[in-house]
């Protein structure tokens, strides 16, 4: 019988605002699957281990405080670095944990795999290895991410990627997803299934796009495209079009689209579909109104044309969605 080989992984412990379920939740799965594997008679497969900067534990939330089991210089190799999600303003989380990165860099070179949590994609990018790579981060960070990253392919509707040993993971919650997909990868399918239904986490979620609201890119310095957002915010019921919003602002199309495009990472018509979309979002869960009139209140009178961006934007149908948070379809449900 093969033996297993032992896998080390690292859990880094950044400093600032860190998301302490980031910490815990790989600490628990991987040392749980070593439980779940001596249960069925196999041998445990993980060492997990908490690395700091220093040895000196760090106070997260004001209240917790976790000590790492040894620091950076300690770990020679390993085979898993975890990047947990820290938050705050990104250029000085990145400035006070710089010293992680060249270390990470370090581990990958030896043949290390490098995994990140939610907005741990900030830290990681900043290693250089996401650089021509795929990634995805929380969907509330990602004009911020894109902004600082260009050289990254941001997939900001994914809850997982894995770019050649390189992973990342969508918005909070989600980074289970990452731990399951990782734990299959290096035991089998059985044993993901197995976590899964131990700690009652849906597998194989792949978009975290119906969970994003869409607030509408305006942290930038154009002030025309911010009027002309603010106008498509304010009717998009009506019928608006490109050349419409130009002759507004005395632009031509082709300029129109360069500067919003630039200002908001989306097209015109793509920034007025995302705002269509949201507002049929918002009527799905909180009204009583059907599909067909919640398509004609957001301004759309072709249905396929509806559910088809509707779908794209949110990865599922109007009904599907009406079904999973209108609260009165739930309580219907569940009657």
């Amino acid at each position: 019988m093969k033996i297993p080989v032992m896998k080390h992984i690292t859990i880094l412990m950044p400093r600032g605002a860190v998301a302490l379920s980031c910490i815990e939740g790989p600490f628990i799965l991987f040392n749980k699957a070593n439980e779940f594997l001596a249960n069925t008679g196999r041998q445990p497969m993980f060492s997990v281990q908490l690395a700091g900067l220093t040895p000196e534990a760090q106070v997260y939330d004001n209240f917790f405080t976790v000590k790492p089991h040894v620091t950076l210089e300690q770990v020679k190799h390993t085979n898993l670095v975890i990047i947990p999600a820290v938050n705050g303003n990104f250029a000085e989380v990145i400035e006070a944990n710089k010293d992680f990165l060249p270390w990470i860099r370090h581990q990958h070179a030896q043949g290390a795999e490098v995994a990140s949590l939610c907005v741990g994609a900030f830290l990681l990018a900043s290693t250089g290895l996401l650089n021509g790579r795929k990634c995805s981060t929380h969907w509330s960070a990602v004009n911020t991410f894109r902004e600082m990253f260009p050289n990254v392919e941001l997939v900001s509707d994914r809850v997982i990627t894995d770019d050649q040993g390189i992973y990342s993971s969508g918005g909070a919650s989600s980074f289970w997803n990452l731990l399951l997909y990782l734990l299959e990868k290096y035991t089998d399918r059985e044993m993901a299934i197995m976590f899964s239904k131990y700690y009652a986490i849906e597998i194989d979620r792949y978009s975290q796009s119906p969970f994003i609201i869409f607030q509408g890119q305006k942290d930038h310095n154009d002030p025309v495209v911010r009027k002309a957002q603010e106008f498509i915010e304010t009717n998009y019921q009506e019928k608006i079009n490109v050349e419409q919003l130009a002759s507004m602002f005395a632009l031509g199309r082709r300029n129109l689209e360069r500067r919003f495009k630039k200002a908001t990472s989306n097209s015109v018509i793509e920034y007025l579909q995302r705002v269509k979309i949201e507002a049929a979002k918002k009527r799905l869960e909180v009204s009583h109104e059907n599909v067909t009139e919640v398509m004609y209140g957001v301004g759309y009178s072709d249905a396929k044309a509806f559910r088809d961006v509707f779908k794209k934007v949110t990865g599922m149908t109007p009904l599907e969605y009406r079904r999973k948070y209108n609260a009165a379809e739930a309580e219907t449900i569940s009657a």
